[in-house]
């Protein structure tokens, strides 16, 4: 599953008439031609007043629609905690679990105790195999140690999902997720130093679950050691993008080729996996050098690690202390973030990800009305045409690669909204008691309703993520694009809005997950989702003929002193020049020959581009900015307007941006895939 965009919502489908207009003219620099800087010309007058919250890595309009948004979703959660008994099922769980967060004293007071059973746990280990069951429990309540276990569907067959062994059990920068290989192996001194401030940090950890400074001096110098062993088999980001990296079938006893002695019913039955055969070993690498580690690093260390990671899992949901210091060095040393958020916006944000489809029932039925859903049926239907428009004109593309590019866009799953059928939570029981026990209660939950999936048909209705969330992705196995409520809202989508501001942003947005179907890696699945080879190796060549020009073009980016990673971004690159391109001829479409009215001074096509670019608006503190250049599959946001525009001559067009201008570049150097 590939999660590609990140943005944000608001709480209702209706903003201010400027935004309804088209254009919010004081976001605009008018002292800078839309043909030398098109970022700055549409958003430098919101930049140069702009100010980063000091809760905040970053601001811009998504994420202050985001905050918006969270204050519905917190009115929502407290709506659900008064009413108590009396609520449905479903708000019992949300107003259950939101007023245990929200109930700092008794926190406060538990301390490190709903962590005590686990640590006596791993502090009775005695030998390898009680790692390997250690490991189990601490999966089941989502602990991110050792590797990672679960089900997915199975990339040659996406119509079943088998079970997968891949990497994890890293941390740096930001955890499970967001790890990533350099903060480990690369010796560039600012990574030795962050490794260096790990080490302080873990060890403030240890400290405060019990340990004295010694010992836990000594072990941040052992979690530290054993999770770079494990870097040295972890992917690359680059290399991850790369489905056939990511995949090898095989069958359960071959697993010893790769894990040698280890036996691996115990954590397989432990962990509450059903029956299985075979499964896909994600990482095979990665497998290896944890299978070389459990026999050689002293099982001390890896009692030491799995405290570590235990306790980095529990600390948002822990005492003070513990917030406190987590903050201090992934919030403020990581991302320069100077203040911890709110109690109540962490615990509104916790809700929302735990109980995804619980508080989405609730925010859908209030805040997505049917005609915003029957609206945006239609804007995606009328994308799918552009794009279909613009595979069959292809020059670069030959007739069987055509058709089967076709089928696969015709073969589109639809997702809008939220889902057809929600999770059934009806085996779940939260209590106002411990935070920290519902949050494990939840992930239980949760890893049983994974782990069911091995050896059944996939439900390729499933959603991955909340209704509530202002997000939009592409899935490869399920040949779909999904669409939330929370990102069918202003500034992307507004039933009140004209065409141009519509194609503009969520057009623009629709053509982007759509486009992900055909980008360097999601060309290499079928129309069925299956991982299978259908180009040509000449349309295959040419494809990567331009491919590779997007990542030329791109990794001569700067941005925060750094340089843009061209092949990390080349996806997402890739799907916002195709996404304006396809969403731009749609909008062409709907306008046919009618006359082009101006609004705020503007045209239908100067209106799509500076909602486009209005969407990227954004400030970054400098620590953060340096870590999403090193890890996010996405280029900075002032190159997603500036490098995609300048390749476009509807842009040009619509600006009159003459050749030699900053904003279009040479004609022998543009670049149009899709």
């Amino acid at each position: 599953m590939r999660s590609h965009i990140i943005l944000a919502c608001t709480t209702a489908l209706g903003l201010s008439a400027a935004l309804n207009a088209g254009v919010d003219l004081a976001n605009l620099d008018r002292s800078v031609k839309p043909q030398d800087d098109f970022f700055r010309f549409a958003n430098g007058g919101w930049l140069k007043t702009a100010q980063i919250p000091p809760e905040q890595a970053m601001w811009g309009a998504f994420i202050e629609l985001n905050e918006s948004n969270r204050k519905t979703l917190r009115e929502l959660c407290e709506q659900a905690a008064a009413k108590g008994d009396q609520g449905s099922n479903i708000e019992r769980l949300v107003g259950d679990f939101f007023a245990s967060g929200m109930d700092e004293a008794a926190v406060e007071k538990a301390g490190i105790q709903p962590l005590q059973p686990e640590l006596d746990r791993i502090d009775a280990i005695k030998s390898p195999a009680d790692v390997l069951l250690e490991i189990a429990l601490l999966h089941r309540v989502g602990v991110d140690a050792g590797f990672g276990f679960g089900s997915s569907p199975d990339a040659m067959d996406s119509s079943m999902d088998i079970a997968e062994l891949c990497q994890a059990g890293l941390i740096l920068p930001g955890g499970a997720g967001r790890a990533d290989r350099d903060y480990y192996l690369n010796p560039d001194a600012k990574y030795v130093k962050i490794r260096e401030q790990y080490t302080g940090h873990i060890a403030k950890m240890l400290e405060l679950a019990g340990w004295d400074a010694n010992k836990s001096s000594t072990g941040a110098e052992a979690a530290l050691k054993l999770e770079t062993v494990l870097a040295k088999g972890w992917l690359s980001r680059v290399q991850q993008r790369n489905p056939k990296l990511n995949y090898h079938k095989i069958k359960l006893e071959e697993l010893a080729k790769t894990s040698g002695k280890i036996d691996w019913a115990p954590y397989f039955k432990t962990v509450g996996a059903p029956t299985f055969t075979e499964l896909n070993l994600a990482h095979p690498d990665f497998i290896t050098v944890f299978a070389e580690s459990l026999g050689s690093t002293p099982v001390e260390d890896w009692k030491t690690y799995l405290r570590w990671h235990l306790i980095h899992a529990a600390s948002p949901f822990l005492s003070k202390a513990f917030v406190d210091e987590r903050f201090r060095f992934f919030g403020t040393t990581i991302s320069g973030i100077k203040e911890l958020r709110p109690r109540w916006q962490r615990i509104e944000a916790t809700t929302d990800a735990m109980l995804p489809d619980a508080l989405g029932q609730i925010y859908v039925a209030k805040y997505f009305p049917p005609a915003a859903k029957e609206r945006i049926l239609k804007l995606v239907a009328d994308l799918r045409a552009s794009l279909g428009d613009r595979i069959r004109a292809l020059d670069w593309m030959d007739e069987p690669t055509r058709a089967k590019a076709l089928e696969k866009l015709d073969a589109f799953d639809v997702k809008m909204g939220y889902p057809d059928k929600w999770k059934d939570y009806s085996s779940l029981h939260l209590d106002r008691g411990s935070l920290l026990a519902n949050i494990f209660r939840i992930h239980e939950f949760e890893s049983a309703f994974d782990l069911a999936k091995i050896g059944k048909p996939v439900d390729k209705a499933e959603w991955h993520g909340p209704a509530t969330a202002v997000n939009a992705y592409y899935s490869s196995m399920t040949n779909g694009i999904t669409f939330p409520a929370g990102i069918l809202q202003p500034p992307f989508f507004d039933v009140n809005a004209d065409d141009a501001v519509n194609y503009g942003g969520i057009g623009a947005v629709i053509g982007h997950e759509m486009t992900h179907a055909f980008d360097d890696s999601g060309r290499q699945f079928d129309a069925k989702g299956n991982l299978s080879d259908w180009w040509t190796p000449e349309s295959a060549a040419r494809f990567k003929e331009r491919s590779a020009a997007i990542v030329k073009q791109f990794s001569e980016f700067t941005s925060a002193g750094a340089k843009v990673n061209g092949e990390l971004t080349q996806g997402e690159n890739i799907a916002d020049l195709g996404g304006l391109k396809v969403s731009f001829a749609a909008l062409q479409k709907v306008l046919g020959d009618q006359p082009r009215k101006l609004i705020d001074g503007f045209t239908p096509e100067q209106r799509f581009f500076l909602s486009y670019a209005n969407l990227w608006r954004m400030v970054a503190r400098p620590e953060e900015m340096r870590r999403l250049i090193n890890t996010d599959p996405h280029s900075p946001n002032e190159w997603r307007v500036r490098g995609p525009l300048s390749n476009l001559e509807e842009f040009a067009k619509a600006f009159d941006v003459p050749e030699g201008a900053p904003m279009r570049r040479p004609e022998k150097e543009r670049i149009a895939i899709w």
